[in-house]
């Protein structure tokens, strides 16, 4: 399986409900480190996985949408911890939807998976991979 990772960052607000959570159940800041890997079993015609610039700037788009902002304000996440392993998800689902709506280019529509990896600190982060 081949792969190319692109990376950004995202800086957002939220608090948590649960026992679970301790203090992160106030409200608080968080930077992420976030990186897309973009998996394929075979090259495309160019003889790569996908154009790296459009993965950045289509990751910099997906993470535009949820930057500077107080997740527990935003509509789409009412009732929900937005944790780690949720936000990973989101980014990876939102890139998926990127890969079929094309804006990766043609011969990212072979790219068979994405995985998304918050880097909460230089210890401690969480991924989730999909199928695509």
């Amino acid at each position: 399986m081949f792969s190319i990772t692109v990376r950004d960052h995202v800086m957002v607000a939220h608090s948590f409900r649960g026992e679970v959570f301790g203090p992160a159940q106030r409200l608080h800041g968080a930077t992420f480190v976030v990186d897309a890997t973009f998996r394929r079993p075979d090259l495309d015609a160019d003889g790569i996985v996908v154009d790296i610039g459009l993965a950045t700037q289509q990751l910099g788009a997906v993470l535009a949408g949820l930057n500077y902002r107080n997740l527990d304000d935003e509509p789409a996440f009412a009732g929900v911890n937005t944790s780690t392993e949720f936000l990973a998800r989101h980014i990876a689902d939102r890139l998926a939807e990127q890969v079929h709506a094309g804006a990766l280019g043609e011969g990212a529509r072979g790219i068979a998976a994405i995985a998304v990896t918050l880097h909460e600190s230089h210890v401690a982060w969480a991924s989730y991979e999909r199928t695509l």
